[in-house]
């Protein structure tokens, strides 16, 4: 049965990925980095969804815990409707199939010492057992798709710019033909010429092959170019959730508008006054009580030092956590 733009692919309730802290001779456990702290979201098929935060307020944390890159501290992972937070072994392998991952370097992410077709027919060959000269039509194929030239499929990734590895990267992750992608970062290494190209090369692959993308980025314009929604992380929490135009229009989390104050406007004429933010951004280790973001929020009420405010929603598909509302 073909799935709809309506069906739930991915549905995340109440995750949590926390790290333990040891210390002493013998290691024991002091306390926790609240990487992910009870996060939850649905991805549709065929939708982006772009989470957005500083660095370090637990988006890629998010991103490797759906995938089973680590094990979650706590909640669900529904992936085409099955729970896959217990899942182990084989059936794990399977699923995998249906999720991959373009990671954020590109210089990093591709094995040095393999020619570039072994590197996006290994996927294939890990499944299926076919070996690499049986692929190459299809690797070339591929290569034809994120638009590299077939003399590609014999060089090694320390030949190609970044924008280019980033390229073999994506291929690598449509050779099982997923139908969930995460991508990490993926335009953030880049020079800003190559940025555009790749954000366009990835709309016209989602196109193609159905995909669903969770995009992760720090650059809102960015984000704002490619997501159909967006989700606001501060200190591994979400507290603004809606679709883009929403966002950037009328966004109603204090932390959301100081985001979207920063960036940059050509236009004099059309430029808005910057918030800036008081402060550090507190330990993940130690968060405060109640709401994150009130120790540097000039809006914040004697509740926000106490209670922590859960998601609601304050208009039609337009989700925040926040006090104020």
């Amino acid at each position: 049965m073909r799935q709809t733009k309506d069906d739930i692919l991915l549905e995340i309730n109440n995750l949590k990925m926390y790290y333990p802290i040891r210390a002493g001779f013998f290691q024991r456990k002091v306390g926790d980095v609240k990487a992910v702290d009870d996060i939850s979201l649905q991805l549709k098929y065929g939708e982006t969804l772009g989470l957005v935060g500083e660095s370090g307020c637990g988006k890629s944390s998010a991103g490797k815990t759906i995938l089973r890159l680590q094990n979650p501290t706590e909640g669900e992972i529904i992936f085409q409707g099955k729970d896959i937070t217990k899942v182990k072994g084989n059936e794990l392998r399977q699923i995998r199939r249906e999720m991959q991952m373009v990671f954020q370097d590109p210089y990093a992410s591709l094995n040095p010492k393999m020619m570039v077709g072994d590197i996006i027919s290994e996927p294939i060959r890990n499944y299926t057992g076919q070996k690499s000269k049986d692929l190459k039509d299809e690797v070339m194929e591929l290569l034809e798709k994120v638009g590299l030239t077939s003399d590609t499929y014999y060089k090694y990734p320390h030949e190609f710019s970044g924008g280019q590895r980033q390229r073999v990267g994506i291929a690598r992750a449509l050779a099982l033909r997923p139908k969930l992608i995460i991508a990490d970062e993926p335009v953030s290494a880049l020079d800003v010429s190559v940025q555009s190209q790749v954000l366009n090369l990835l709309e016209d692959l989602q196109e193609e092959f159905n995909l669903t993308y969770l995009f992760i980025a720090h650059n809102l314009s960015v984000v704002k170019h490619v997501s159909d929604r967006i989700g606001v992380m501060y200190l591994g929490r979400i507290v603004e959730l809606t679709d883009k135009n929403s966002l950037y229009e009328e966004p109603l989390h204090p932390y959301t508008q100081a985001l979207l104050s920063a960036i940059p406007i050509p236009d004099p004429k059309k430029r808005k006054e910057r918030i800036v933010l008081e402060g550090d951004v507190p330990s993940p280790a130690n968060p405060p009580l109640g709401c994150a973001f009130h120790p540097r929020c000039k809006h914040a009420l004697p509740e926000c030092k106490e209670v922590r405010p859960l998601m609601k929603e304050v208009k039609p598909g337009h989700q925040v956590a926040c006090h104020l509302y």
